[in-house]
């Protein structure tokens, strides 16, 4: 599907000199004099090779067509996850680095979004936040403020997160899979 290089967002996949291409980062780029051009950070999705280009803003670009199902995680081996698609109960076995660091946080039954291009699947989208307990915590430090500190905490899956003071060993917290961040205390 042909679209206008200035309605390219990050996350968008490209077919670009025949490859699959991930957009990272845009800038949109006005000079003075001239037109306006475009300069999109790309990663190739099979290769992982980052790549930089330029289009004015008129310009039209390919933006590949993507299927995206609703699956739930089974299990691991190693590097490799399967995923089973809910309503046809097809699996799908993922290698990890189409998940990312994301992939600590996945949880036996959790529903993922898997993204593919023709049938192979090219990233793996998991909630954008999910609840566990934190098996160890340092003890608050006196005269410590809770507005400006936090202190580290390691979670039941190994992930080490920052928490508020306040939080301790055996609290179930939320916690957002795109950057391990404390997100707020679970709601029991």
């Amino acid at each position: 599907m042909k679209i206008n290089a200035i309605n390219i967002r990050p996350g968008n996949v490209l077919e670009y000199e025949g490859k699959l291409m991930l957009v990272t980062k845009i800038d949109l780029i006005q000079p003075g004099k001239g037109n306006a051009v475009i300069q999109v950070e790309m990663k190739d999705v099979r290769t992982g090779t980052k790549t930089q280009n330029r289009w004015r803003t008129q310009e039209t670009v390919e933006r590949a067509r993507l299927d995206e199902h609703e699956m739930q995680f089974l299990y691991n081996e190693g590097d490799a996850y399967t995923f089973m698609d809910t309503e046809s109960f097809e699996q799908v076995t993922v290698p990890r680095d189409l998940i990312g660091d994301a992939a600590i946080f996945l949880q036996e039954n959790m529903t993922c979004t898997v993204v593919s291009h023709e049938g192979n699947p090219i990233s793996v989208q998991l909630p954008p936040s999910v609840t566990m307990e934190i098996v160890e915590a340092e003890p608050v430090v006196k005269g410590q403020t809770a507005s400006s500190s936090y202190k580290p905490a390691i979670l039941e899956n190994g992930a080490k997160v920052m928490v508020p003071p306040h939080i301790e060993a055996g609290t179930r917290i939320v916690v957002s899979t795109a950057d391990s961040s404390y997100v707020e205390r679970a709601k029991e």
